[in-house]
């Protein structure tokens, strides 16, 4: 689900992009060769940027340390996502922008080519950063998903605009800006989780007044693994041996099926801390508020 998102708004982003710029240059008769050159390369830079990304991540062998980087990764994404919600949505949203945008350019045909590279390199390094902290909440990835995304938006893209359809863009992205504001705290609050498992798995929870892992005060701490169930189990709740635990866990457990889900979309967590919940409801009454004045 989460990759769908993604991949649809970051994807229909671009393909609007490019799409009114194309359309703007063939019916003044400008060459569009810049245009596509400018795509390609962006795919390609887009693809190099995740490389990057992946490899600096994998670089950092120490547990601790791992939790740490996603931890601080995830702060910055959810800020990277408020400010694609409270900013660029408004803009990407209004064609006549766009179609200024292409007159400036159209003054050099490198113009055109950096117009869009820049554009859809944005709309990459973004797509980048969202997946592979959307990977490290669930630890699951949809191809299916991925690229039904982006075939959707080629899609509507094509319908809309090359077809000259009319198509409100503003309330598209009203509904799919309010998804990105759970899915931003949802990034908070798993951040706050790992800097927690940081400071566990590094022996630093003094740095934080604590002398152990069973100090930390949580608001609930239910659905815990189960080395064998018990006789008012219903087996058809749980999993055995997710992520080789050798537990049986329930499907609300923030490590099961729907709770993983949950988890990744919504910040769920069986058992948070009162910080990771806080940051929470923060960030959420935050998003909330922020999209209901530029939006509602």
């Amino acid at each position: 689900m989460n990759e769908f998102i993604i991949l649809f708004r970051e994807t229909l982003e671009a393909a609007l992009i490019v799409g009114i710029i194309y359309l703007f240059l063939t019916s003044n008769g400008a060459s569009t060769q810049k245009l596509w050159l400018a795509v390609l390369t962006s795919i390609v830079a887009s693809i190099l940027v995740a490389y990057f990304i992946v490899s600096a991540q994998q670089a950092l062998g120490n547990n601790s340390l791992k939790a740490l980087f996603e931890g601080i990764f995830m702060f910055i994404t959810a800020g990277f996502i408020w400010y694609v919600i409270f900013w660029l949505s408004k803009h990407v949203s209004d064609r006549k922008q766009l179609e200024e945008q292409s007159v400036i350019a159209m003054s050099s045909s490198w113009g055109i080519f950096f117009l869009v590279f820049f554009s859809v390199i944005r709309e990459g390094f973004e797509t980048v950063v969202f997946l592979l902290a959307s990977f490290s909440m669930t630890q699951s990835f949809s191809y299916l998903g991925f690229f039904t995304g982006i075939i959707a938006a080629l899609i509507l893209v094509y319908i809309f605009v090359i077809q000259g359809k009319r198509f409100n863009i503003r309330s598209f992205f009203q509904a799919t800006t309010l998804l990105l504001v759970f899915l931003a705290s949802g990034m908070v609050a798993y951040g706050t989780h790992e800097i927690e498992s940081y400071l566990v798995k590094s022996d630093n929870l003094q740095m934080v007044g604590l002398e152990s892992k069973e100090e930390i005060s949580r608001p609930w701490d239910i659905l815990k693994p189960k080395e064998e169930l018990g006789e008012n189990d219903q087996s058809f709740f749980y999993s055995y041996n997710i992520k080789g635990q050798g537990k049986y866990i329930h499907i609300m457990h923030d490590s099961g099926s729907v709770g993983a889900f949950l988890k990744g979309f919504f910040g769920y967590n069986s058992n948070p801390n009162y910080v990771e919940l806080f940051a929470w409801l923060a960030s959420l009454l935050l998003g909330l508020t922020f999209w209901r004045r530029f939006y509602a």
